[in-house]
């Protein structure tokens, strides 16, 4: 996560080439990621690619899916 120059906070998710969301605050940004994420996957899903399962964890967002 990183805070821009108008103050936003931009969270990028390395394991997920192009699964990139931001908030006004780190709360906002964070529930913004976790949908961006589900989003990114499901897409993943119907365009047949496999998820990566083999990637290191640096921070947790904890789905309940």
């Amino acid at each position: 996560m990183e805070k821009d120059e108008d103050g936003i906070y931009v969270v990028k998710v390395p394991a997920l080439p192009g699964c990139i969301s931001d908030g006004r605050t780190v709360e906002e940004a964070m529930s913004n990621i976790r949908e961006a994420i589900l989003g990114f996957i499901d897409d993943m899903n119907a365009d047949g690619e496999t998820i990566p399962h083999d990637i290191d964890i640096i921070g947790n967002i904890e789905f309940n899916a």
